[in-house]
């Protein structure tokens, strides 16, 4: 997921870029995201394990970036190359959205995902250009889902374990 980010988020800059006179102030969240999601991308693969290993899946993802890559570079149509990145933003995660959607245990951190539900929310105020506001409403509204998703998790986890607590309660058991 976050080689994804990392590599889509370059490609939003850059479609950005090229598609005015913006510099990399006038889309900030974009700007400070490849900052993050290339140290997040550099300490999983010095630090993980096996289950941070390409599958299929991330495979046909990391094909589909380079496609709007290539299609970039041919057609220099920054706009639908934008949108299509923001796609694929969209789509890397999926993932984590499966793994939220079937577990009674929310392993995110509230904390840092607020906190990247914050940073788009701000730089509304100070970005400049409709592929910048796309970029912001696209993080906004995938974080949004994922913090849903984490407090449905929770919940899910507090049923189990009231549950639990109750048939291990019951004399009947």
């Amino acid at each position: 997921m976050w080689l994804f980010f990392t590599i889509s988020a370059v490609g939003s800059l850059g479609t950005y870029l090229s598609s005015g006179q913006y510099g990399l102030s006038d889309n900030i969240v974009n700007t400070a995201d490849i900052l993050l999601v290339v140290s997040i991308t550099i300490t999983i693969l010095v630090f993980g394990d096996k289950s941070t290993k390409f599958s299929p899946f991330d495979t046909g993802c990391l094909v589909a970036v380079v496609i709007i890559s290539v299609f970039w570079a041919i057609t220099r149509n920054h706009i639908i190359s934008h949108l299509l990145i923001q796609t694929i933003m969209v789509i890397a995660y999926f993932p984590v959205v499966k793994r939220l959607w079937t577990s009674d245990v929310n392993t995110e951190s509230y904390a840092a995902w607020i906190g990247l539900l914050l940073a788009p929310a701000v730089s509304l105020l100070s970005s400049r250009g409709l592929l910048a506001s796309v970029y912001a409403l696209r993080a906004i509204v995938s974080t949004l889902l994922l913090l849903l998703l984490m407090l449905r998790a929770d919940l899910r986890h507090r049923q189990a374990v009231e549950a639990d607590g109750a048939s291990s309660a019951d004399p009947g058991n």
